[in-house]
């Protein structure tokens, strides 16, 4: 029992002083710390909003979606279209970055390559639909199609890099802790 609680605080440490420094906050600046817990609140459900439909999908994703599948199209050898999707993917996206990451470890776990992962990300985080909809229409065609080039080779080359900069351990390390969920 011991070790569980040992291990439950090293998991949430982070969680744990974040709250211990909010308190102080609270006590030392009664003002200051109570917008900070208001804001944390806003906050917690605002994300608790958005996840419960993204963990709905990822099961859809895990259950309907074949590993082989997702290896030929978004895997090692999947090529031109793996990066595609990818792109698709994160663009075509809704919610916040957050969001993202557990999407990227149900990729991984099916077996798409790591650059794949890193492209999807990328997009997630910078080329939304909405988000060019908007620029093309506040900024200008020429500013949003300009960024989007920008952002897209900028995206690929990151993500390629990343993927040639890491070992084989790393790599592995990263596909292990997706089959386990960490």
């Amino acid at each position: 029992m011991k070790e569980k609680m040992i291990k439950f605080i090293k998991r949430y440490r982070i969680f744990f002083l974040l709250l211990i420094i909010n308190t102080a906050v609270l006590v030392i600046f009664p003002n200051l710390g109570k917008k900070a817990f208001q804001l944390t609140g806003s906050n917690l459900l605002e994300m608790l909003s958005v996840l419960p439909p993204i963990f709905i999908l990822l099961g859809l994703l895990d259950v309907w979606v074949k590993r082989e599948t997702m290896i030929k199209y978004m895997g090692d050898n999947s090529g031109i279209i793996g990066v595609l999707l990818a792109f698709f993917l994160g663009s075509a996206a809704a919610g916040p970055l957050y969001a993202a990451f557990p999407v990227a470890g149900v990729l991984l776990k099916k077996g798409s390559k790591l650059s794949n992962v890193f492209i999807m990300l990328g997009a997630w985080s910078t080329t939304k639909i909405p988000l060019i909809l908007f620029e093309a229409s506040a900024l200008g065609l020429k500013f949003m199609l300009i960024r989007l080039a920008m952002d897209l080779v900028g995206i690929a080359v990151i993500a390629y890099i990343t993927e040639k900069a890491l070992s084989t351990n790393d790599k592995n390390e990263i596909y292990q802790k997706a089959l386990k969920g960490n």
